[in-house]
């Protein structure tokens, strides 16, 4: 019997999770170093999991299979495709930089003039809720959730950790928020529940639409396997009636686009990533909300075909609202990490539109627009994150001239920026460029209105960044240090990636083209002729 690679990835994390939890009261930076020893090792699983992978090979590859709820035709099934592949090493990577960026945020903090995390003697003892260790651990569970939801083949198991990741979610969000708010503790938890409580509803409500749905395909196919029940759509074996399809569709697509999120399901996001820490924010950003996207491309397109091009014009308006309104919002805003959020919203807005233009290049941008949103969403966020902590608030007013007391901080913030509007010789810009592409070649006007939102992505990030960085010092900010050095081992990197894949994107292509041309096939879509006149 082979290495249960896929399995050991997603278990590393969880075992991580439990003994961080169990890290004695006393002994906070042993539980740091514990996650993030643990984090690097599921990393270094991913890695392999990356160079075994073979992009001209079987479409689901390191697969795993067991009985598990025989009696439901419920299957322990794991497999991963190119797209799973890339969104795992994207997953694995970042949560490192999580954990060191995070390093101090769940730490008391006596005489800093910042709220500190309560935790008093009586909280601490052996048996007690510890913060530091539990905000580690809850890390470490997201990590392993997330990385099984892109391993997951069988309907139900995805269904179960796609559900679960909201558990560690609320409490991390609802119990280890922003210590830079502008109107005290008592106002700033209050917030922080609100967020917490809004982010699990959402979610639970798409959760409970879709369990009705995954039921529905129970009763339809008989099993949860993607597997049998895509091979069974594709010989014509299993056939289901158009209204039961696009009702099941509907099902699916809705808890995704809860998740993902896209317009009008999207006013959970502001609210979580600005009453979170900053840690937290990149980690539902980069992280979580890629779940969504990565299972409209894995459930909605390859189980229900041709209900997914029956919805793609709504579909494809709703993108085309949350690019155009995400941006527009990220303009009007004062407070930095708002801003950041509304812009991931538009940016969403592309990876969603990329694909339901149902082209190679469209599917192939999206995927690749999810792992570069991921990079540089983090480093931009990231940074601010420290740029906050340093003046303990997170309204743009505050900030002026910053660049010329830390003009690395300002540097590495200014390239996040120019990365998260698409700049050529970035990251993004690939995977944006195709993404708009592959929707002309087959939706020119959505494809035109669209590219409005590039230029109003250079409006709210160059004001961002003239706002804060340039300009006269400000007194508050007079005193500000650089990057430090751990601040700098969690950015560096980030920042070399992005200019890696806007030269050379080419590793990622080639492993998640294979998976795009499948998924098009799923739905019998071919790209469209490019019309030559004749010469004359």
């Amino acid at each position: 019997m082979s290495f249960p690679l896929l399995t050991a990835t997603a278990v590393l994390p969880a075992l991580g999770a439990v003994a961080t939890a169990a890290v004695p009261a006393a002994r906070r930076t042993a539980a740091k170093w514990l996650a993030l020893l643990v984090s690097l090792g599921t990393l270094a699983l991913a890695v392999v999991v990356l160079v075994r992978f073979e992009p001209g090979g079987d479409r689901y590859q390191l697969t795993e299979s067991h009985s598990w709820i025989k009696e439901f035709g419920v299957r322990y099934e794991l497999g991963v495709d190119g797209i799973a592949v890339a969104l795992i090493a994207l997953t694995a990577l970042l949560i490192p930089f999580i954990v060191l960026a995070g390093w101090h945020d769940a730490d008391p903090a006596p005489g800093s003039g910042l709220p500190a995390q309560k935790e008093s003697a009586k909280e601490t003892g052996p048996y007690h809720w510890r913060p530091t260790q539990g905000f580690f651990a809850l890390i470490l569970a997201v990590e392993a959730m997330v990385i099984i939801s892109f391993e997951a083949t069988d309907v139900f198991l995805f269904y179960i950790f796609f559900e679960a990741m909201l558990i560690p979610m609320y409490f991390l969000i609802g119990g280890f928020g922003d210590r830079a708010h502008a109107h005290g503790e008592q106002v700033a938890s209050t917030q922080r529940s609100y967020a917490a409580v809004k982010f699990l509803l959402y979610n639970l409500v798409g959760g409970l639409i879709m369990l009705a749905a995954v039921i529905g395909l129970y009763v339809v196919a008989g099993n949860f396997s993607l597997q049998e029940i895509a091979q069974a759509r594709a010989d014509g074996s299993l056939h289901m009636a158009t209204s039961t399809e696009r009702w099941l569709f509907l099902g699916f697509f809705f808890a995704f686009a809860v998740k993902a999120p896209l317009w009008p399901l999207h006013t959970w996001l502001p609210n979580a990533m600005g009453e979170a820490t900053t840690p937290v924010a990149v980690l539902i950003t980069a992280v979580v909300d890629k779940v969504g996207t990565f299972a409209m491309l894995r459930f909605c397109l390859q189980l229900f075909p041709e209900a997914s091009k029956w919805a793609t014009p709504v579909i494809l308006v709703l993108s085309l609202i949350s690019i155009v309104y995400g941006a527009l919002l990220a303009v009007g805003q004062r407070d930095i990490k708002r801003l950041v959020a509304y812009a991931s919203i538009s940016h969403f807005g592309f990876i969603i539109m990329g694909i339901f233009a149902m082209t190679s290049q469209g599917q192939s941008g999206a995927t690749l627009y999810m792992v570069n949103h991921g990079i540089s969403t983090a480093a931009l966020m990231l940074v601010a994150g420290f740029l906050i902590s340093r003046r303990g608030s997170r309204l743009i007013a505050d900030y002026g001239g910053v660049q010329k007391v830390a003009p690395l901080l300002a540097g590495t913030f200014l390239i996040g920026g120019l990365a998260t509007l698409s700049l050529p010789g970035l990251a993004p810009f690939v995977s944006e460029f195709l993404v708009l592409v592959g929707t002309f070649e087959r939706y020119p006007v959505i494809g035109i209105v669209a590219t409005f939102g590039i230029v109003l992505a250079a409006l709210y990030t160059l004001v961002l960044y003239q706002r804060t960085m340039t300009g006269p010092v400000k007194p508050e900010v007079s005193a500000m240090p650089d990057l430090r050095p751990r601040e700098l081992a969690v950015v560096a990197p980030l920042v070399v990636l992005l200019i890696f894949l806007g030269v050379y994107p080419k590793p990622v292509t080639d492993i998640v083209n294979p998976a795009v041309r499948s998924t098009l096939s799923d739905v019998h879509k071919k790209d469209p002729q490019p019309e030559v006149e004749a010469a004359k």
